[in-house]
């Protein structure tokens, strides 16, 4: 078996790499080549933390995996990483664990990656400025994802403590040391959506972050911070002027987002207004942007045969370099 830390799976794969291969695997769930269940959560309430089990498979590539994720929120008083998580890799031929590695930071990889095939196909091609709502361990990847298909001029970061918008600023500057963009703080959410061409959602708020009517004609949305059933990072207003509604599985959406089940059961909003899902756009069955003032948005809760797409390739790639520490169990 390969054991593969954070580190050397930087070194071996991008977030180009990552979109490309979640575009494909997107592809290849919509063409019925995967089988990935309905995560399984498990609630830690002594710690207000819970457990995220994954598992998934991809015949195309042979492969199966499971992902188990720990969401310590309370872990950042003590410096300690509030998400956690690894990524069991199995030969689906042989039945041989052949790697196991550490999920983190491929977790935010590939959660901006689904943002960033969703902003290829949905947002405007003149997009320009980009708020980022929560600055919190997803934001990055996020950002990458949307650098890498987007030129943006300028990115507005909004958080509760300004502080951790500034961390985020700093890292921004050294990954991007040539950009020659603007970073602008906004201690209002609203104030920030009024501007934007794309927002990224990326917070555990129950309650909306703004003010769905103050959006532009063209906006583009990516929401990926409500994965629990009383978790709201947007109103009614925001679904209700968005033209499509796209969600990378429709099945991931309506189990789970207080983004879609707080407006249900409140009787505002139907499901029947979700547009469909990113892999019928990806294989061409549904139109992507018809126009540029229609607002779209699309919602990602995670599936499982991303996360066995992404380990497959790094696998392969760590393979190629010789990279990686052998074992035995």
């Amino acid at each position: 078996m390969l054991l593969l830390n954070e580190q050397k799976i930087r070194e071996l794969y991008s977030m180009a790499d990552c979109i490309d291969d979640v575009e494909k695997a997107f592809r290849y769930g919509r063409e019925g080549k995967t089988i990935a269940p309905i995560r399984m959560s498990i609630p830690h309430k002594k710690m207000s933390a819970e457990t995220l089990y994954m598992p998934s498979y991809i015949e195309s590539e042979d492969y199966t995996a499971v992902k188990v994720v720990s969401i310590f929120p309370n872990n950042a008083k003590q410096g300690r990483k509030v998400l956690q998580s690894i990524i069991l890799l199995t030969d689906a031929i042989t039945g041989e664990h052949v790697a196991m590695m550490d999920a983190s930071y491929l977790t935010i990889l590939r959660t901006g990656a689904s943002s960033g095939v969703a902003t290829k196909y949905l947002a405007r091609e003149k997009s320009r400025i980009c708020a980022v709502l929560g600055c919190g361990a997803q934001s990055l990847g996020q950002i990458q994802a949307i650098m890498a298909v987007r030129n943006l001029d300028e990115i507005i970061l909004y958080n509760r403590t300004i502080e951790k918008a500034e961390q985020l600023g700093e890292k921004l500057r050294a990954l991007y040391p040539n950009w020659n963009g603007n970073i602008v703080f906004n201690s209002d959410a609203n104030k920030a959506v009024e501007k934007a061409d794309i927002i990224i959602c990326s917070t555990k708020s129950t309650t909306p972050l703004f003010n769905g009517n103050l959006l532009k004609p063209g906006t583009h949305i990516n929401a990926i911070g409500s994965y629990q059933p009383h978790m709201q990072e947007v109103d009614v207003h925001t679904l209700k002027k968005s033209g499509k509604i796209v969600v990378d599985t429709i099945e991931g959406a309506l189990h789970e987002t207080g983004d879609f089940l707080v407006p249900m059961k409140e009787g505002s909003w139907s499901p029947q207004s979700i547009y469909g899902e990113i892999g019928e756009i990806i294989c061409g069955e549904k139109d992507a942007r018809m126009n540029d003032d229609e607002i779209t948005f699309y919602k990602s809760v995670g599936i499982g045969y991303l996360d066995t797409m992404v380990a497959v390739q790094v696998y392969k790639k760590a393979i190629e370099a010789s990279a990686g520490e052998s074992f035995s169990l």
